[in-house]
């Protein structure tokens, strides 16, 4: 079974080889904005981005809002990280019209296996638990395996802006 759990430590090398396989593409959910690749490759710049992951539930940098970081594993082999999703409690102009309430990502690795669907339903439970009633989800408009992702956990096309699809989850 999917399931979404805290960063830590200990799955610190799982999720940098789930990182790396993105290659040249850009990372979805991963939340590294403010470090760069080099400074997550040593285990000093990981404490310090863990320790801004946790931060930002409560107290997030300035321009953004408030957001809880999982990492996504399979209950079978719970020591490698498939992926990432951050949730996002409140929207600001950037992410209303492009980012949302929900961005995941999953590595290549994992992907045609139902892993972005089930992370993305286990963050709805998620949404539900800090009193969200809707959520928006958004995908690049050429990124039609997210939009199939979205609209089977409930997403209703609002509009598309620019390059991203804008979809509405009632909780």
């Amino acid at each position: 079974m999917i399931t979404l759990v805290e960063p830590s430590e200990q799955l610190r090398d799982s999720w940098r080889e789930s990182r790396d396989e993105f290659r040249d593409s850009h990372i979805h959910g991963y939340s590294i904005f403010g470090f760069t690749e080099e400074e997550l490759a040593t285990d000093d710049g990981f404490d310090r981005w863990l320790a801004q992951q946790r931060r930002n539930l409560t107290d997030p940098p300035e321009g953004y809002v408030p957001s809880a970081l999982y990492w996504i594993v399979d209950d079978e082999e719970p020591a490698r990280v498939l992926g990432s999703l951050n949730l996002r409690f409140a929207l600001n102009d950037f992410l209303r019209e492009q980012g949302g309430h929900i961005g995941y990502g999953v590595r290549a690795s994992a992907r045609r296996r139902g892993v972005a669907t089930a992370a993305l339903m286990a963050s709805l439970d998620k949404a539900r638990e800090r009193g969200m009633d809707r959520v928006l989800v958004t995908c690049e408009t050429t990124n039609l395996a997210s939009a199939r992702t979205i609209e089977r956990c409930g997403g209703v096309l609002e509009d598309v802006r620019g390059d991203k699809r804008r979809y509405w989850i009632t909780l």
